[in-house]
């Protein structure tokens, strides 16, 4: 399991991100989406918890087998989802990503929102000899990859005409305000033999791009959801999560496995997908020459006398003549 926390500062107010995490999710969600791949969202209920108080449960599912690597593409089915839970208890959030086809993967992510500049070290409250590798990432200054820039999204020359904040500076977090991090405490775990660090290290990268990514836009697309009211957000959430679920359309039956799950009765078919091509290294050559036993032209009468040698009785020989 490799353990890191991302802190992500935003020239915002707690109470101000908690609207426009909301709106930036929806919205994320619906533009990322296209027929067949995108963010089937399952369910979106009001929530309680006896420790946190009143919140709101999410399921998601999660469609992108074309947006992965050719090495992982090699061996996961072409049809698969991973699935999102999230509980929502304002502001500390937990969120855990599992995949239909890699029950031994997983990602949990705690989440605190507090009202500083990313300098508290004690935010989680966990064993104080207990050491992980904090990230602070620039909303405005960190590299994102190439496919994700967008100059409208450039926080080095955004201004806001609603609130009149930006563009962000050199140094902004400490000389600008208000300010508020999102700290974020996010486990990876993927126990496979043989692949279990190149997975959890290529799965950070990815979470480390998608929280610059989606907190850069966050801010980019302040002045469409600064000022909404949190039921003006909600009725923005289920439209456009309506929107997205149409958008994606149908999506075919995924195989789903499950470590804990036990077999009931005799299976009359085969435990993986009986669609898709199989990967590459399963295929065999088509130019490969068949191997054959004995040569095409033996007959099976031949064939027996070579095994068996010369039968001791003679064919019958017609002695009409």
């Amino acid at each position: 399991m490799l353990v890191k926390e991302y802190r992500i500062c935003m020239p915002l107010t707690t109470e101000e991100y908690k609207i426009g995490q909301l709106y930036t999710i929806s919205r994320h969600s619906h533009q990322e989406s296209d027929r067949g791949e995108g963010v089937e969202v399952i369910e979106n209920r009001a929530h309680h918890d006896p420790a946190h108080g009143s919140g709101q449960y999410t399921e998601k599912r999660v469609h992108l087998s074309s947006k992965l690597p050719s090495w992982a593409r090699a061996v996961v089915p072409r049809i698969f989802y991973v699935c999102e839970k999230a509980w929502n208890y304002y502001p500390f959030t937990v969120t855990e990503y599992t995949c239909s086809f890699l029950p031994k993967f997983s990602i949990h992510i705690e989440t605190r929102y507090s009202d500083d500049c990313g300098d508290n070290d004690s935010i989680f409250r966990g064993d104080p000899c207990e050491t992980h590798e904090v990230s602070h990432l620039d909303i405005a200054f960190d590299e994102i990859p190439e496919r994700y820039y967008k100059s409208t999204e450039d926080l080095r020359n955004f201004v806001s005409s609603k609130t009149g904040r930006g563009p962000l500076q050199e140094g902004w977090r400490s000389n600008t305000r208000p300010v508020m991090c999102s700290y974020k405490l996010v486990n990876v775990k993927f126990e496979v033999w043989g692949l279990q660090t190149r997975v959890e290290q290529f799965v950070h990268k990815v979470i480390r791009d998608l929280l610059l990514v989606g907190h850069r836009q966050a801010f980019a697309w302040v002045d469409e959801w600064y000022g909404m009211s949190m039921e003006e957000v909600r009725e923005y959430e289920k439209e456009t999560q309506a929107a997205t679920n149409e958008k994606i359309g149908p999506v075919a039956p995924t195989i789903t496995i499950s470590p804990d799950s036990q077999c009931t009765a005799i299976r009359s078919a085969p435990a993986t997908p009986i669609t898709g091509d199989p990967p590459e290294f399963l295929t065999l050559p088509k130019d490969r020459p068949r191997k054959t036993s004995a040569p095409d032209t033996l007959t099976l009468p031949e064939l027996r006398e070579r095994v068996n040698g010369p039968s001791n009785h003679s064919p019958p020989t017609n002695t009409d003549s």
